[in-house]
């Protein structure tokens, strides 16, 4: 690499770690903890990357950008933010950022985004001023830090301003919707009507002409598409192929796979495509579990700023949430916390006033359009896949092997436990191991032995 790049950010260790790393990369770095500073080196012609935080003690950088690029057209700026939300990954792209990463970043992912943006001139033309506040995005539970959230935000982001139809994949209550409505929000259709469209919604011949004469060039998003009827389907296929100028926007939600819907002949293929323009999967809690603590405390706090009670997890509890398998995913996550707000008995919601809320619901995890024929080892293969994946460039803590097997041999037990209506023995004969051997690891594994109702 070669350049000069500008660094400004209030932490003094990631201005540190930045520094050290592009310096050795090759390039000469400025570093200040101060929007101002930064400003008088724009000023002076200094720097060919800017790279900087968003909230500052002397500003915002999401603001300042508008500026930079009037001072110095071209000049590519990358945004790093702790603010986590898919409202800062929209100002980003509207204020024209080259590149937005959230923190914690991994570090050599931002040394390539930044070599690219060292040989790359950006296009100089005005832009526009960021809509909305930095607390505008706030009720939306479109939170997490993990890389496939911030992955969704930046391609939500692209597609925003853009003609194409948007289908919005995913499992119930991961938030497909609130996407839609982001969508059209934070869009150049926002003070233009949002129509949603559901089954009920197409009974009738004149239901298209309906639904177009209401969204007057706004947004018409079909919820569930999947479960349109054969009518309902051609009905939709009408009324996109009469779509004229400053037509409203098509999107589609859908938890059923619709390409399988299309090989059973349930689908129609020309919807099928008409729909496809941009495809936008919502990954399901148990995909990006370090963000699960992060929407529960977003809940609570949202929780008492509607008049609630101020409510914490403690230690334990936020855990049992953490490893929880949230089958209703983001939708029953915040019900949960709204129970727990009232059922809790102090300010600390503890560990067995969770276990109470969660008992009483299921935990087996859905799976997208029905069913999968996986086997257990190509699931388990996933599951690790995405834990490493969540540690970015760094390597999870020591002791991994012990952990994993931990991690499988509990459920088996407990299961098998069960299946034979608690009796040891025959849990024993049925896993293949030794009585004793069953004993201890019951020990080990901290299991609950009672009489249980026999599972076969």
């Amino acid at each position: 690499m070669d350049g000069t790049v500008l660094v400004a950010d209030d932490d003094r260790t990631i201005r540190t770690v930045l520094t050290q790393a592009l310096t050795r990369a090759g390039c000469r770095v400025h570093a200040t903890s101060s929007l101002m500073t930064l400003m008088r080196w724009v000023d002076e012609g200094k720097g060919d990357l800017v790279i900087s935080d968003v909230i500052m003690p002397d500003g915002n950088g999401l603001e300042t950008l508008p500026e930079i690029t009037h001072r110095r057209p071209g000049m590519p700026v990358i945004i790093i933010s702790a603010q986590n939300t898919i409202m800062t990954a929209i100002q980003a792209a509207e204020a024209e950022a080259y590149d937005y990463l959230p923190k914690p970043f991994d570090l050599p992912d931002l040394m390539k985004r930044a070599a690219r943006a060292l040989e790359t001139k950006r296009r100089a033309t005005p832009t526009p001023e960021p809509r909305g506040s930095e607390g505008e995005g706030d009720d939306l539970p479109l939170v997490g830090r993990t890389p496939q959230m911030q992955g969704l935000y930046r391609l939500v982001a692209r597609v925003m301003n853009t003609e194409l139809p948007v289908l919005i994949t995913g499992e119930s209550g991961t938030g497909k919707s609130l996407i839609g409505r982001a969508i059209h929000d934070f869009s150049d259709r926002r003070t233009l009507p949002f129509v949603t469209v559901s089954a009920a919604d197409l009974v009738s011949v004149d239901s298209p002409s309906i639904i177009l004469s209401k969204a007057r060039g706004g947004s018409i998003m079909l919820d569930e598409v999947g479960d349109l009827d054969a009518e309902a389907q051609a009905r939709v296929v009408r009324m996109m192929d009469g779509l004229a100028e400053n037509a409203p926007r098509i999107l589609a939600t859908s938890q059923q796979e619709l390409g399988e819907k299309l090989e059973a002949g349930v689908f129609r293929q020309d919807l099928f495509y008409r729909l496809g323009g941009v495809t936008i999967h919502v990954p399901a809690l148990r995909e990006r579990v370090e963000d699960i603590p992060l929407l529960a405390d977003h809940f609570l706090a949202r929780i008492e700023r509607e008049g609630g009670p101020p409510r914490k997890l403690s230690r334990e509890a936020a855990e049992l949430i953490r490893v929880y398998s949230w089958p209703g995913n983001v939708r029953q996550l915040e019900n949960s916390m709204r129970r727990l707000v009232v059922t809790a008995l102090e300010e600390e919601i503890s560990k067995s006033e969770v276990e109470a809320v969660l008992g009483n619901q299921p935990a087996i995890e859905p799976l997208m359009g029905g069913g999968s024929t996986d086997k257990l080892s190509a699931s388990v293969h996933a599951h690790l896949r995405r834990y490493f994946d969540l540690h970015g460039g760094a390597l999870p803590a020591p002791g991994l092997y012990q952990r994993i097997l931990r991690e499988v041999e509990a459920p088996l037990i407990d299961i098998a436990l069960e299946a034979t209506g608690g009796n040891q023995a025959k849990c024993a004969a049925l896993l293949g191991i030794n009585r004793n051997t069953l004993r201890k690891k019951i020990t080990e594994l901290d299991i609950r032995v009672t009489r249980r109702r026999k599972l076969m």
